[in-house]
């Protein structure tokens, strides 16, 4: 008898041998994966989970606790931080160097001006190689209204020397050559007098231009130093005669003692009597700003709000050249402070230096400084995907390419425009979002619209990236070959795989959870086998799950344990489905090797 012969239906295998990372999409290409877990692209092509992150216990004082967790970090010679109100600095055979600067509690933002090392919002300096120069950014002399008698102030040149000026309406008879003269020929109807000095080879009086007042009372030279910029506010009616308006701009210290202070008047107008008021003061002022960074030499910042006398500003800071405490030094040169207000409307959202400029971010535009010293800066405004709201730190350059979190998702920024990076993250809302970078990595902790965290790592060089866990981070800091950083809540200062110190964990677990197999073809068709072809170290477990048909829930395959160490093939046999995903999860050291997906076609008809 015969039989009909019955064609066999046609099989196909795809094998994927090429694992690109991490991307949460419904539609993704063979190698990468929807969800992950504590996976790295560090044996590209190969999948395997990272290694362990590290913590140095020398790098850590043992009297930490949940109460004393770290508040700031900064590199400088290796790392430096801040916790318990204690600035820990040096560290050279296995300990650290510290100094009480009366810091206050909460986070501190570090920088690092040369030498010396900023602490913000406290506003203290520390200068790690002179451990004696230390103390803070802003200086005030104040006296009450009951000793406001004790201050005088007399006219003398830039030493100090008080001048023996004819006071008179009309000039002196027969003057000396460099005579002094105080014309007060417009006193009552300017209320003005104006110092003169002879001149026997121009047989005349000219303008002393520029004049100086010297301040004397108890204790007011201290808090200063020669060359700060300084308000000056309240000066009695007892001088005899004292320059005009020289409270209302910030005025050079150019010579001082412990009990008096001599400063410039640019303008040599002096006034006769001045009000009376209640009280006397000096003071060197930084202005409130919303960030501040170094560059060449400068420290720099940013303000959109009240300002410290009340007004409302928009406006981008320079301090004086090589001077991070005086920013009201206005010469006309080149070492002046430099301050410009800017007409684009919102917060800043983030600044830092990078790729040789200051840059500083509102969330829709960049402004980018031009230009080596004050009269020849220049701004540009870029309209672009800015930094977004509370992500600024977030700001992280990596491989000569800034990266930071904006609206739309991750940036990199070259120097011309921004361009997304992030499209592999999905469509997903992330925001608080802090960042670090070290060789060729960009690691960004962030919160997705539901309130949970996930740490995400993009490696620049491949392109691909990979979520590690649910690591919430407070501060990353790059130091030497080590990226550090601080958990939230956590009383340990710990570090990326890349760093030194002893592993934080053994048996790290992992997971990858695959796209959808079997959508691609429009024909009916099922997959009658999965071959996961891994090496797994002794004791590693993992285990195999399917999904089929978008129902939400998970079967379990197989699961394998390592027991010794090569490579093996684990066959998956699915239930017949229209699609499926895979997802493979374990817990310890693994690597995999290939998919090998082998598929029976049918027609378009059931």
């Amino acid at each position: 008898m015969l039989f009909p012969k019955l064609k066999a239906l046609p099989v196909s295998r795809t094998v994927i041998d090429t694992f690109r990372g991490y991307r949460h999409s419904l539609r993704i290409g063979a190698g990468e994966f929807y969800d992950m877990q504590n996976l790295t692209g560090d044996h590209y092509p190969v999948l395997s989970p990272r290694e362990p992150r590290k913590m140095d216990p020398a790098r850590n004082p043992a009297v930490w606790n949940e109460a004393s967790v770290p508040q700031g970090m900064v590199a400088q010679d290796g790392l430096c931080f801040v916790s318990g109100g204690l600035l820990y600095y040096g560290f050279q055979d296995g300990a650290y160097r510290t100094v009480d600067l009366s810091l206050t509690a909460g986070e501190k933002q570090l920088i690092t001006f040369g030498s010396y090392i900023l602490i913000l919002p406290d506003k203290k300096y520390f200068n790690t190689k002179r451990p004696t120069d230390c103390g803070s950014i802003e200086a005030e002399f104040s006296l009450s209204a009951s000793h406001t008698a004790d201050v005088t102030y007399t006219l003398c040149d830039k030493d100090g020397n008080a001048y023996d000026a004819v006071k008179s309406g009309d000039a002196p008879d027969a003057p000396a050559n460099g005579q002094y003269w105080l014309d007060t020929a417009n006193v009552l109807t300017e209320n003005v007098a104006i110092l003169k000095q002879y001149s026997s080879a121009l047989s005349g009086w000219s303008t002393v231009s520029p004049t100086y007042v010297k301040i004397a009372t108890s204790g007011v030279g201290a808090p200063f130093s020669v060359g700060d910029f300084v308000y000056i506010d309240g000066e009695d009616v007892r001088p005899i005669h004292c320059l005009r308006g020289i409270h209302e701009a910030p005025r050079e210290i150019v010579a001082k003692e412990n009990d008096s202070i001599v400063v410039c008047y640019p303008i040599s107008d002096t006034a006769t009597e001045i009000p009376d008021t209640e009280s006397f003061s000096v003071s060197r002022k930084m202005p409130m700003t919303d960030f501040l960074f170094e560059h060449e030499n400068r420290l720099w910042g940013c303000r959109y709000g009240k300002a410290n006398n009340g007004e409302f500003v928009n406006e981008i800071y320079a301090s004086k050249l090589g001077d991070f405490k005086n920013w009201n030094s206005f010469q006309g040169i080149s070492t002046d402070s430099y301050i410009a207000s800017c007409g684009t409307d919102g917060k800043w959202t983030g600044a830092v230096k990078a790729l040789g400029y200051p840059l500083f971010f509102k969330e829709n535009c960049l402004h980018k400084v031009y230009g080596s010293y004050p009269a020849e800066y220049q701004i540009q405004t870029i309209p672009c995907r800015g930094v977004q709201e509370g992500c600024e730190n977030s700001l992280a350059v990596v491989n000569e390419v800034l990266f930071y979190k904006s609206r739309g998702g991750v940036c990199a920024y070259d120097g011309s425009l921004p361009s997304c990076v992030s499209e592999a993250l999905g469509n997903e809302s992330y925001s608080k979002a802090v960042a670090g970078g070290c060789g060729n990595k960009y690691y960004i902790s962030m919160q997705d619209g539901g309130g949970a965290w996930s740490l995400f790592c993009l490696d620049t060089q491949k392109g691909f990236w990979h979520r590690e866990d649910a690591l919430q981070v407070d501060a990353f800091c790059t130091a030497g070959d080590e990226l550090f950083y601080i958990e939230h809540d956590a009383p340990w200062i710990r570090t990326m795989p890349n760093g030194k110190g002893e592993p934080l964990e053994e048996r790290i677990p992992w997971y990858a959870e695959t796209g959808i197999f079997g959508a691609d073809s429009p024909d009916h068709k099922y997959l009658s086998r999965i071959t996961v072809r891994l090496s797994m170290a002794v004791g590693t477990s993992v285990r195999f799950f399917a999904e089929y048909d978008s129902c939400g829930s998970r079967e379990l395959l197989a699961s394998v344990t390592g027991n010794r160490l090569n490579s093996v093939s684990v066959s998956l046999r699915p239930r017949r489905c229209d699609h499926l995903r895979l997802r493979i999860e374990g817990e310890g050291e693994a690597k995999i090797l290939s998919v090998t997906m082998t598929t029976e076609q049918g027609s378009d008809l059931r």
